[in-house]
C-alpha cells in the first residue's frame, strides 16, 4: 500500500507517460525535481533559548515560467512530501494553463505551539534562507497548511527590506492592504465547487438537494461548504482534526463556521450527531470533498466510500490503490490538480495585479476563475474520452504534454 505521497505521485506519473511518446531523457528530467534546498536555521524563542528548525524549498520545473507553490508549517513535513507537492504544482499550473512551474516549501514545526513573535522570527529567518531562490521572476511562494496572510506579509516585508524597496509580487496570498487580491481567500474552495458543479452536470445529478460530505473545514473546506450550499446542495457532515458533526437534514455551514471560529472546532455544534473521520467517509452522499491531508482514503477504507463524486480539495487525498478501487465502482473522481487549482489561479491573478500595480474587482476575478476552471474541466474530460482513461490520468496527460512541449520548443541548453 502506498501512503507515501511522493511514491504515489511518481506512480501516477509513470502510469501517465505510457500514453505519451516522449524521449527517455525528457521523462527522466520531468520525473525529478530541478533543485532542492534544505535549510537548518536558528530561531530565538520567547524564553531566550535558541531552537534549530529545518525547512525546505523545492523547484520541480521551470519550462513554462517561474515556479509557484505554497509554504506549509506542520510537524509532519518531509523532503519527500515537499518534492511530491512541487511536482503536483507543475501539473496543476499546466493543466489550467498558467505560465508557471511547480514549487513547494515547508518548515518542520507545530505553529500552534509557537507564539506570534516566535512564528514571526521563524518566518523571517526561513524567508531569508530561501531568498537565494525566491524572487518575482523566479519563485513566488504562497500560503499552505499552517500559514496564511500574516506569514506572507512577513515574507514580503523581509524580502523587501533586503532589497530596499517594496516587492509585493514576490509572494501571493497577502493581505489586501499590501497588494493581496480580492477573492483569494475563497479561491481554492470556490474552485472545488466550480469543478464539482461541472461533475454533477456530467453525471446528471441535480445540485439541488445533493448531499455533500466534507473532511476538513479550514481554508479550503469551509468556503467549499458554504459556496456549494448557496447552489442548493445540502452539506450533511463536516469534520476537522478534532472530530466531525452530522445532520441528515443538512447543516447551516456559515453558522457552523462562526461556531468553529469561537470554539476552535466543529465538534459539539448544536443539533448535530458526532461522527468520526472514519465513519464520515462511509456516509451515503452524492459528493465527498476530502479537503484535509494526503492519503486519507486508502485500500483499507476505499470500499466503505459511498459517494458518487469525489472532489479532491486536498493534495493527494486518495492513494493509487484507493483510486483503482473507486474507479472500478464507477465513482467520478475530480483529480486534485484540477479540483483545487482555484487557489493557484487566483494567486496568478494576484501576481499579475502586483506586477502591473493595477487591481481588479472581485466579480471580475471570480468570473475569470470560473472561465479558466470550466474550460480546463472540459479539456480534461475531452482528453479522458479521447484516450479512454480516467480523469486523473487525462489531467496528467494534458499537463505533462504541455510541459514537455515547452521543453522541446525551448531546447536543451547549451
Amino acid at each position: 500500500m502506498t501512503d507515501n505521497l511522493y511514491l504515489s505521485t511518481l506512480q501516477e506519473f509513470d502510469k501517465t507517460i505510457r500514453h505519451l511518446h516522449l524521449k527517455a531523457g525528457i521523462i527522466a528530467y520531468l520525473r525529478s525535481p530541478k533543485r532542492e534546498l534544505t535549510v537548518n536555521f536558528p530561531v530565538e524563542m520567547d524564553d531566550g533559548s535558541v531552537r534549530l528548525f529545518t525547512g525546505y524549498r523545492v523547484h520541480h520545473n521551470t519550462a513554462l515560467g517561474p515556479t509557484k507553490g505554497g509554504i506549509r508549517y506542520h510537524p509532519s513535513v518531509t523532503l519527500d512530501e515537499v518534492r511530491a507537492l512541487a511536482m503536483r504544482m507543475t501539473w496543476k499550473c499546466a493543466v489550467v494553463g498558467l505560465p508557471y512551474g511547480g514549487a513547494k516549501g515547508g518548515v518542520i514545526c507545530d505553529p500552534k505551539t509557537l507564539s506570534i513573535r516566535e512564528l514571526e522570527n521563524l518566518t523571517r529567518r526561513y524567508a531569508t534562507e530561501i531568498a537565494i531562490l525566491m524572487n518575482p521572476q523566479g519563485d513566488i511562494p504562497a500560503p499552505d497548511m499552517g500559514t496564511g496572510e500574516r506569514e506572507m506579509a512577513w515574507i514580503m516585508d523581509t524580502y523587501s527590506m533586503h532589497h530596499g524597496y517594496s516587492v509585493p509580487a514576490v509572494v501571493t496570498g497577502k493581505p489586501l492592504a499590501i497588494g493581496g487580491s480580492l477573492g483569494r481567500a475563497e479561491a481554492t474552495g470556490r474552485g472545488v465547487v466550480l469543478t464539482t458543479l461541472e461533475a454533477l452536470k456530467q453525471t446528471n445529478i441535480p445540485v439541488e438537494g445533493a448531499r455533500v460530505v466534507l473532511q476538513g473545514f479550514g481554508k479550503v473546506g469551509a468556503p467549499a461548504a458554504y459556496l456549494i450550499e448557496e447552489h442548493g446542495a445540502k452539506v450533511i457532515a463536516v469534520s476537522d482534526e478534532s472530530g466531525g458533526v452530522y445532520s441528515a437534514h443538512g447543516l447551516n455551514t456559515r453558522d457552523l463556521l462562526a461556531y468553529a471560529k469561537t470554539q476552535g472546532t466543529v465538534v459539539g455544534y448544536p443539533g448535530t450527531e458526532s461522527i468520526s473521520n472514519a465513519d464520515l467517509f462511509a456516509l451515503p452522499c452524492e459528493v465527498l470533498m476530502p479537503c484535509a491531508l494526503a492519503s486519507q482514503i486508502t485500500a483499507a477504507n476505499a470500499s466503505r466510500v459511498q459517494a458518487k463524486i469525489i472532489a479532491e480539495g486536498a493534495n493527494g487525498p486518495l492513494t493509487p490503490e484507493a483510486d483503482e478501487i473507486l474507479l472500478e465502482r464507477g465513482v467520478f473522481i475530480i483529480p486534485d490538480i484540477l479540483c483545487n487549482a482555484g487557489g493557484v489561479t487566483v494567486s496568478y491573478f494576484e501576481w499579475v495585479q502586483d506586477l502591473q500595480s493595477f487591481f481588479w474587482g472581485e466579480e471580475e476575478i471570480n468570473e475569470r476563475l470560473r472561465q479558466i476552471l470550466v474550460r480546463s474541466f472540459q479539456h480534461v474530460l475531452h482528453m479522458a474520452q479521447e484516450k479512454h482513461v480516467d480523469l486523473r490520468t487525462a489531467a496528467q496527460i494534458l499537463a505533462i504534454q504541455r510541459v514537455a512541449e515547452a521543453m522541446e520548443i525551448r531546447g536543451i541548453y547549451p
